[in-house]
């Protein structure tokens, strides 16, 4: 009868233990919907339920600058010269986007573009998302002209209006990366375009990857392949542009899991450069990768490639 009457209350407890975990995870959920901090939600959860691997070796690749971080813990799993300095080309619109979205009281104020904001750009060929001088249009689609077709001319809209000049928003971009422990980077434009004095680490952009990736805003909008905007004065049917990585990504499925997002980049100095992220068996990973100079798309060929091994490792762990 004793044996039975413990039995019974061992049962109990796994009961009482199951709903309790049940309800905290309802209401992690629930404080997700609420404070916009789904996304990393589901990660702790993914984590709990599942390990991520714990090393991988990331060599054999077109690119001299790699590292390949866990999302959930920022922990570096992979790494080839990831503390040496080299040129970020547009990978740096990670950073301006990240803090125009902070700094912005209100992501659907009305912003116009002016001459003055973009005169320099044309003489440098810096890449344009489409928007012309004179045109207003939502701050959230200047956000999106940033980070999907790296439109420079979005930069500077986002960043004179922000800050009152380009120079000014750039002093908020380096207190950003200082506060984020970026101790190898220095911003001097909000573009992406050579300057000697213009530098980070593939370590240091993986980690400002990991940190913009909490935003829900931000997310959403990296992890577009397209984007249409609304219509404007000067585009009265609106205009669509395209993710420069996922326009040249034609599959973005890898072994278990799905390139889910990512900011590509390229000078003749920097290289190709990308910086992503992947689901794999549920868990996300951050591969930036700098300094690919060989022909075609080096880069890209580069994050399938490894998230491809890292699906093999995870296939290994699981027992697959």
């Amino acid at each position: 009868m004793t044996k039975k009457k413990n039995k019974n209350l061992w049962k109990s407890k796994i009961i009482t233990l199951i709903a309790e975990i049940l309800v905290v995870i309802s209401l992690l959920l629930v404080l997700s919907q609420n404070f916009g901090f789904g996304a990393q939600i589901t990660i702790w959860i993914n984590q709990l339920i599942k390990p991520a691997v714990k090393e991988l070796d990331i060599t054999g690749i077109n690119s001299s600058y790699a590292v390949l971080m866990q999302a959930d813990t920022g922990k570096v799993i992979g790494n080839i010269n990831g503390d040496t300095q080299m040129y970020p080309a547009s990978m740096t619109k990670i950073m301006t986007t990240i803090v125009a979205i902070e700094n912005l009281s209100d992501i659907n104020q009305e912003i116009t573009l002016t001459n003055d904001m973009v005169a320099d750009l044309y003489a440098q060929d810096a890449t344009q998302a489409g928007f012309q001088p004179g045109e207003t249009a939502p701050a959230i689609e200047y956000l999106y002209g940033v980070m999907l077709p790296s439109g420079a001319e979005c930069c500077r809209a986002l960043a004179v209006t922000i800050a009152g000049s380009e120079d000014a928003f750039v002093d908020l971009m380096n207190q950003k990366a200082e506060k984020l422990g970026l101790d190898n980077t220095h911003f001097c434009n909000t573009t992406g375009l050579h300057a000697d004095d213009h530098y980070s680490t593939a370590k240091d952009i993986a980690t400002l990857l990991h940190y913009a990736l909490k935003n829900d805003t931000f997310r959403e909008i990296i992890e577009s392949p397209y984007h249409s905007t609304q219509a404007t004065n000067v585009h009265p049917d609106g205009f669509t542009f395209y993710s420069t990585m996922f326009k040249n990504l034609s599959d973005t499925t890898v072994i278990d899991g799905q390139i889910m997002g990512g900011k590509t980049g390229f000078t003749s100095e920097a290289g190709c450069c990308l910086a992503s992220f992947a689901e794999i068996d549920g868990i996300e990973y951050i591969l930036v990768t700098a300094g690919a100079y060989q022909a075609g798309t080096p880069h890209i060929d580069d994050a399938v490639k490894l998230y491809n091994r890292l699906g093999e490792a995870s296939s290994v762990l699981y027992g697959k």
